[in-house]
C-alpha cells in the first residue's frame, strides 16, 4: 500500500481506482456499442480496487474518488437499462453531472499530491543504512518538567549508522516510529501541534524509509564520526530522517534525540506516551525566557547522550556499535530550537568539535565565545520578517574563535530544513520553493561538505556551500 507511483503520490491500487472511476464517468459519452463493455469493466476494476484498499488501508484522499464514481453510476448504467425501460437521459442533464463527478474524482489525486505518503530520497553514499532506538535515563539529573522528586530525566535516541547489505526484500524501517502504533501516535501529535486534523497527514505514518531496523553494523572495523541532532520545538527525533540516512550512508553515525515534554510525543519502552508541555504564551518576552530554559534542558540532553555514546563506544554499555563510534570527532546539530540547543551545548561542552544550526534563533547567552566552527543555514530573512534574528546570529558567529559559515538558501522556508517538504503541501511560505526532494538534498549536501572539512579534515567546504546560496565566511581575525 505504501508503494507509490513516482510523481503521482498514489499507490498502484489507488491509481486503478482512479482509472476505474474515470472510465465510469466517461462511459456515458462513448458510442453505444462500447458503453456496456466499458461500464462493466470500469465497475469491476473500481469494485476490486476499492475492496482491496478497504482491506489494506483506505486513505481519505480516495473518498472524493469513490463519491464521484457513486454519483456517476446512474449515468453509466442508463445505457445498459435503456433497452428495457426505453428511457434516455438527456445530454443536458448528464453533462453537469459528468462535470461534477469528474471534479470530485480529480480532487482525489490532487489531495494525494498535497498530502502524500512521503518518498525518501535514496541515500547517495556507499553504505547501506541501519537504525536502532535506545532509551537512556540520567540518574544525576531530576526531571524539571514534573513535580516528582524521584523522577529522572529520560531521553529516547534513534541512531542511524553504516550497515551491512540487508537481504533482498527485507522490510525497511517505518517513518516516525518503531511500530505502527508509535508512528500514528507521533503523527497525530505533530498534526495536533500544527493545528491540523490528524487525517490530513495519515500518509506520513505509512511511509517507509531506506534504513533497516537493527541491521548489522558495516564491516571493516573502522570508526564512525558522530553527529548529534536536536529537533525543533515540538519536533521529534525522526523529523530529519532523510538527512540522517544520507549522512549515515557516507560513514557517519547520527544520534537524534526525542526531548520528553518538549517533543510532540515520546513513546517510552514501558508503553507510556509523554506529550509536549511547551507552548507559546503569545507574549514575546515571556516566550523568550521560556525558550532559554527549554534550550538549557536540551543542551544538557545533548551532553548526556554524548556521554552515553562514549560509554557505548568503550563497552560500558553493550551494543553492536561498541568500538565503532569515534567520539573524538563529534558534531552537534539541530533545527530551529534544536539549533539554539546545539549552540548552547557547544559553549558548555568542549567535546563537540563542530556545530550545525539549521535555521535556529540563538536563544540564551552568547558567551562564552564559540570555540568550534559553525555552519548556520537560514532561509532568506529580512529585517521586515524578523529584525532580531540575523543580528543575533551574526553576533554569536562573529564572537567565535574558529572559522564559521552562514549560508542563506534561496527558496528555502523554515521547514525546508527538515523532512516537511516530503509530505506537506508545496506552499512556498511553509516548505519553500525548492521542491519536495531538493530541499532535503540541499541540506544534506551542504552539511556533509561542512562535516567532511571539520571532522575528517578533507577539503574546504566553501565551494560546495557557495553553490547553494549566499555564503558569508567569518574568520576569527575578522572579529578582532
Amino acid at each position: 500500500m505504501t508503494e507509490i507511483i513516482a510523481g503521482l503520490y498514489v499507490s498502484p491500487l489507488e491509481f486503478l481506482a482512479v482509472l476505474g472511476a474515470v472510465a465510469l464517468v466517461t462511459a456515458r459519452w462513448l458510442p453505444a456499442t462500447a458503453r456496456p463493455r466499458v461500464t462493466i469493466a470500469a465497475g469491476a476494476v473500481l469494485v476490486l480496487s476499492a475492496s482491496v484498499l478497504s482491506a489494506v488501508g483506505f486513505r481519505w484522499q480516495m473518498m472524493p474518488v469513490m463519491a464521484g464514481a457513486a454519483l456517476a453510476l446512474p449515468f453509466a448504467l442508463s445505457p445498459l437499462l435503456r433497452r428495457r425501460t426505453g428511457r434516455r437521459a438527456r445530454w443536458w442533464l448528464a453533462l453537469p453531472g459528468t462535470v461534477a463527478c469528474a471534479g470530485l474524482i480529480a480532487a482525489g489525486p490532487v489531495a494525494a499530491w498535497a498530502f502524500p505518503v512521503p518518498v525518501f530520497p535514496e541515500p547517495s553514499g556507499r553504505f547501506p543504512v541501519g537504525t536502532r532506538v535506545v532509551e537512556w535515563t540520567d540518574p544525576h539529573r531530576p526531571e524539571s518538567f514534573t513535580a516528582d522528586p524521584h523522577d529522572r530525566r529520560t531521553v529516547v535516541v534513534q541512531l542511524w549508522y553504516p550497515a551491512q547489505e540487508s537481504p533482498e526484500g527485507v522490510r525497511r524501517a517505518r517513518y516516525l516510529g518503531r511500530t505502527e502504533h508509535e508512528a500514528r501516535t507521533v503523527s497525530d501529535a505533530l498534526a495536533d501541534g500544527a493545528g491540523l486534523p490528524g487525517f490530513l497527514v495519515d500518509g506520513v505514518p505509512r511511509a517507509r524509509t531506506h534504513a533497516v531496523f537493527n541491521a548489522p553494523v558495516a564491516g571493516g572495523g573502522g570508526r564512525f564520526p558522530v553527529v548529534l541532532f536536536s529537533p525543533g520545538s515540538g519536533g521529534v527525533r525522526t523529523q530529519n530522517t532523510a538527512w540522517a540516512e544520507e549522512l549515515a550512508s557516507h560513514g557517519y553515525a547520527v544520534a537524534a534525540l526525542d526531548h520528553p515534554y518538549d517533543s510532540a510525543a515520546v513513546v517510552l519502552a514501558d508503553g507510556r506516551t509523554i506529550r509536549s508541555r511547551t507552548s507559546s504564551t503569545g507574549d514575546r518576552g515571556k516566550d523568550d525566557d521560556l525558550a532559554v530554559g527549554w534550550t538549557a534542558v536540551r543542551a544538557a540532553d545533548l551532553s548526556f547522550v554524548l556521554t552515553q555514546l562514549d560509554r557505548l563506544e568503550r563497552g560500558e554499555i553493550t551494543g553492536p556499535l561498541t568500538g565503532r563510534l569515534d567520539t573524538g570527532r563529534v558534531a552537534v546539530t539541530g533545527h530551529s530550537m534544536g539549533g539554539a540547543a546545539a549552540l548552547r551545548a557547544a559553549r558548555q561542552d568542549h567535546r563537540f568539535d563542530a556545530i550545525i544550526d539549521l535555521d535556529g534563533y540563538p536563544h540564551g547567552p552568547t558567551s562564552p565565545a564559540l570555540r568550534r566552527p559553525v555552519l548556520a543555514l537560514t532561509a532568506a530573512i529580512t529585517p521586515e520578517t524578523d529584525p532580531r534574528y540575523l543580528p543575533r546570529l551574526t553576533e554569536a558567529l562573529e564572537a567565535g574563535t574558529a572559522t564559521s559559515y552562514r549560508l542563506t538558501v534561496p527558496g528555502a522556508a523554515h521547514l525546508t530544513f527538515m523532512d516537511g517538504p516530503l509530505y506537506l503541501p508545496p506552499v512556498p511560505s511553509i516548505t519553500g520553493s525548492l521542491g519536495r526532494a531538493r530541499g532535503p538534498r540541499v541540506v544534506a549536501a551542504t552539511t556533509l561538505a561542512f562535516l567532511e572539512a571539520t571532522l575528517r579534515h578533507e577539503g574546504d567546504p566553501t565551494g560546495v556551500l557557495s553553490a547553494y546560496g549566499d555564503l558569508s565566511v567569518l574568520h576569527p581575525e575578522d572579529s578582532r
